[in-house]
């Protein structure tokens, strides 16, 4: 596919895409004449990266967990730093503590939806 169908089936603009490449992030074909391929597999790719970024992890950071999320998974880091690991950790930690916050929040939401429709069936 071509780089403006994967931005609309990611919802990216075009310019961020090509971001993604320049970052390694995300390596289209090339075509005979020169444009760029897009694998249906990378719409799924962008989606995590996304997904990534907005819970704040950095691009390098990123870069270098991408293959832990293809399946098969291939997990093996022979550059893994004790900082890498230890910015991980903080990432998990921070994702985590927002997940229950959204999960608290998504459930006050559901208890007031509830209450509300009970008192409209109710009158």
């Amino acid at each position: 596919m071509r780089i403006g169908e994967l931005s609309e089936r990611t919802g990216t603009p075009r310019r961020l895409l090509r971001y993604y490449e320049e970052q390694k992030l995300i390596l289209p074909d090339r075509c005979a004449n020169g444009y760029r391929s897009y694998d249906e597999r990378l719409v799924d790719r962008v989606l995590q990266i996304r997904g990534l970024l907005d819970a704040g992890l950095p691009t390098r950071i990123i870069k270098q967990i991408l293959p832990c999320l293809d399946k098969p998974r291939r997990i093996h880091f022979s550059d893994a730093t004790p900082e890498m690991i230890a910015t991980l950790e903080n990432e998990r930690d921070r994702m985590s503590r927002r997940i229950e916050c959204l999960t608290r929040n998504r459930d006050a939401i559901s208890e007031y939806l509830d209450a509300v429709r009970s008192d409209n069936t109710a009158s």
